[in-house]
């Protein structure tokens, strides 16, 4: 290859997310030591003082005490600098009223990432879509380090947040019940019981289908309901 600039996989589902250290709107972070023991949303938002991204920082604000809830932290990136990042938060809380909601505080970590040294690692440059902005990426990482969802959005479209807290609530009803969870899932819904390895189990699955609604030997929900699951995701 004719160009010498290093070409980096960004992580994937599965991987240990990748470590670096940054400057951000509430000093110093060591990503993603400091956050042992949390879920994380790492997301990267393309510029600041843009109006879809202000939008989705006041969401993510506004939400911020029910990812608290599921013991979850938000971390933001975009490639402006740290003054910027100040300035733009300052006229978030003194100018701007989104869906009812205005006085609104940012207090999560805002990633200065002038170099795009973090954008790059984490695959948040898109050049087909921007050479010099971070397309709108979602990282969610486990309390053990391990990237264990990835969501991209365009850089016209805002996030859906209701779906990123039922993201992160199927991802830890998973873990806790070791279930999977279907589609359009959420609290209190049926999940989905894991297939049987082994023909022996499958047919004694059909035959007593205990505490499960089985069609047939891979197909059995059984339910868990809303309060079982909120005390078991959900931080007092």
């Amino acid at each position: 290859m004719e160009n010498n600039e290093t070409i980096q996989r960004m992580p994937m589902i599965g991987d240990p997310a990748p470590e670096f250290k940054a400057k951000t709107t509430q000093g110093d972070i060591n990503f993603p030591s400091d956050y042992a023991g949390h879920w994380v949303i790492l997301f990267s938002h393309p510029a600041d003082f843009t109006p879809v991204c202000t939008s989705e920082f006041i969401s993510f604000a506004v939400l911020e005490e029910e990812f608290a809830r599921l013991n979850t932290k938000l971390v933001g990136l975009s490639v402006d600098g740290l003054m910027s990042h100040i300035a733009w938060l300052r006229t978030i809380k003194e100018k701007i009223e989104f869906n009812g909601h205005k006085n609104v505080e940012v207090k999560f970590p805002l990633i200065d990432d002038l170099t795009m040294e973090v954008a790059k690692k984490y695959g948040m440059i898109m050049p087909n879509a921007s050479s010099t902005q971070a397309v709108r990426a979602v990282f969610v990482i486990d309390p053990k380090g391990i990237v264990r969802a990835i969501i991209y959005y365009p850089l016209s479209t805002g996030r859906n947040f209701d779906e990123l807290i039922r993201l992160v609530q199927a991802l830890q009803t998973a873990d806790e019940f070791g279930v999977a969870t279907p589609a359009d899932w959420r609290p209190g819904d049926k999940v989905i019981v894991p297939p049987p390895g082994s023909c022996g189990v499958a047919t004694q699955r059909m035959a007593e289908q205990k505490d499960m609604e089985c069609q047939d030997w891979f197909f059995c929900l059984r339910p868990i309901d809303k309060e079982e699951v909120f005390s078991k995701i959900h931080k007092s």
